[in-house]
């Protein structure tokens, strides 16, 4: 089976439904410029994941960051891992530290860790080495491949709302004087239960995310809901060794160019994957594209009917009247990104309007996510949730 080609064109979950409908063994390798990750298949069902030279998803310093083993412990069995040969799992396990479904679960969480991480790469090559089996794989895990996909499908609606909550990255947090309580009970979950004994006025988001054994996805998921039942809150800002200057102004308008990018890209592509680039309808579809880039993506070349650079784009907004810059660029883009799904919906349907919008969901989870005290500030994530509201109204408008 040949499979290779670029995350812009046939996005990760697909990828992965190919492989398990399939029942595919080998290795997927995705990489970008900066990162690398493979993903190994068995019969279509995932059995290991790791990032290339990254030491994140390392067993070791996953363990050591999360308090489960001290640096001399790690260090010895490093050593007698380097002298045996043996996997460091089951190092570990003959040094009576862990047991060994203990350490089975920490893989798998580091597995799972990996691949949800995919779900969220816009861009990145791919290719399938079919019958090739992992160097490493201490133990056997399986998962199942199809229910990975719902659950990276459905942590990406999730995460969308729990970014709204989250707090900045250089605040504190601390139990709440006044929780939130049903009849003088406070209810919470195991795992809003773990992350709450770890919570001490001291640490931050960043700080729980590197030392709770749940994951970066759950954690901030307990989080939110702590927040959310005022089990917890802000107690102050952390105070950083060294200021860093950044230009706030530059960083804000990356996000908007990709943030809009992304979701103009994905949507174009939808279309002409099922209408064809020679369909009438389609080319009707390319000049609404084309008069809405011209008129409301500063930046554009005219010469071509693609977006324009990240540069171009930031020093075309930069040439803009300071007074209301924003305001206008947003209202435009948010109203070009509207009738872009609007027209999707008169073209093709409320079927593909609603997988347009779910991929433009997906687009934005990435964006978002980069600097989310800006995103809150600059009220991104509202002003771009508009624009499907808008688009929803219309659908219900026509539809009746």
């Amino acid at each position: 089976m040949s499979l290779a080609g670029n995350l812009k064109t046939v996005s990760f979950p697909d990828i992965l439904q190919l492989l398990a409908t399939g029942k595919k063994t080998g290795i997927l390798e995705i990489k970008t410029s900066t990162r690398q990750k493979e993903v190994a298949f068995k019969s279509g069902n995932i059995i290991y994941a790791s990032s290339v030279n990254s030491s994140e998803d390392l067993l070791g310093n996953m363990l050591l960051h999360r308090g489960r083993i001290t640096k001399d412990e790690l260090n010895r069995a490093i050593q007698m891992h380097k002298q045996t040969g043996r996997q460091l799992g089951t190092t570990l396990i003959d040094m009576n530290l862990f047991e060994k479904e203990e350490i089975g679960e920490c893989l798998r969480l580091q597995i799972e860790e990996i691949v949800y991480n995919l779900f969220s790469w816009q861009s990145g090559d791919f290719y399938f080495h079919e019958n090739e089996k992992p160097k490493k794989a201490p133990f056997l895990i399986e998962l199942n491949t199809m229910n990975v996909i719902m659950e990276g499908t459905r942590r990406i609606d999730e995460w969308i709302e729990i970014q709204k909550v989250l707090p900045p990255d250089d605040v504190m947090l601390g139990l709440s004087p006044s929780p939130k309580t049903k009849n003088d009970e406070v209810r919470f979950s195991m795992e809003e239960f773990r992350v709450l004994a770890l919570i001490n006025g001291e640490r931050t988001l960043a700080d729980l995310m590197h030392i709770s054994p749940l994951g970066e996805f759950v954690t901030c998921r307990a989080v939110y809901k702590l927040i959310l039942n005022k089990l917890i809150e802000v107690v102050g800002k952390k105070e950083s060794k060294e200021e860093i200057k950044i230009d706030e102004e530059e960083i804000i308008l990356g996000i908007i160019f990709k943030l809009y990018n992304n979701c103009f890209y994905r949507i174009r592509q939808e279309v002409e994957s099922i209408m064809g680039e020679d369909n009438a309808l389609f080319n009707n579809f390319i000049a609404q594209y084309r008069n809405g880039i011209f008129t409301f993506f500063p930046g554009v070349d005219p010469n071509s009917d693609l977006g324009p650079s990240e540069e171009k784009f930031i020093n075309a907004v930069h040439a803009l009247p300071t007074q209301n810059r924003y305001h206008k660029l947003l209202s435009g883009l948010e109203y070009m990104l509207s009738e872009q799904l609007e027209f999707v919906f008169q073209l093709l349907g409320e079927g593909i309007y609603k997988h347009a919008t779910g991929r433009v969901k997906k687009e934005i989870s990435e964006p978002l996510a980069l600097k989310r005290e800006l995103v809150k500030r600059y009220s991104l994530d509202e002003n771009f949730f508009k624009s499907l509201k808008r688009a929803d109204k219309v659908v219900k408008m026509v539809r009746g």
